[in-house]
């Protein structure tokens, strides 16, 4: 009887995950005076740069000292992309580590002819990076597949987005060649 309600207790828990409210993935402080978002495609090797290059040195001087949040959004280029959009929103509480391991390892699941490919290659990642994301039922769910969607659109249609990495910061466009010299120029009149 205890085996049988601990296996629907964790049944009806996954559930629960899949089906509560989907959450921004931030990194810093909420209450930050200034607000960066990234409108990124987790298959864009210059978004993958930019969380190799800029976002360690923006992340230490200035989002871990509460000067700057940023908030990651979803501008998937494939469909890859987009289920790898959907793979980061799953996990709560792990969208930022999750993100950060696929922009980190992106030659290592971005590998294939056709979407199939890619996908088997994605799961396995996840898998092997110890995420314990049930991959079909993340990649299907519509609230995800809505939310990623609508940063999409809504970075268009605010933000006339047409590539990836877009930074907005205070709700204005970079317009500036994306470096840190040039992201900590702007941030810097900003404090």
């Amino acid at each position: 009887m205890k085996k049988i309600f601990l296996v629907l207790i964790l049944f009806f828990g996954s559930i629960n995950i899949l089906n509560a409210e989907v959450n921004r993935i931030i990194s810093g402080n909420k209450e930050a005076k200034i607000t960066i978002i990234a409108y990124e495609s987790l298959t864009c090797s210059h978004c993958a740069d930019f969380h190799k290059d800029i976002y360690p040195q923006l992340k230490k001087d200035y989002i871990d000292t509460g000067l700057v949040k940023i908030e990651f959004r979803h501008f998937p280029l494939d469909v890859a992309a987009f289920n790898a959009s959907k793979i980061s929103q799953c996990k709560i509480g792990k969208g930022l580590e999750i993100l950060n391991s696929l922009y980190s390892n992106q030659q290592e699941w971005v590998r294939g002819n056709t979407a199939e490919e890619i996908n088997d290659n994605l799961k396995i990642f996840i898998k092997n990076q110890g995420f314990d994301v049930n991959f079909e039922k993340c990649i299907n769910n519509k609230k995800i597949e809505d939310y990623v969607l609508n940063d999409r659109i809504e970075g268009t249609k605010k933000f006339k987005v047409n590539a990836t990495p877009t930074i907005i910061i205070n709700d204005e466009k970079f317009e500036k060649t994306l470096n840190y010299k040039n992201l900590k120029k702007s941030l810097e009149k900003l404090i």
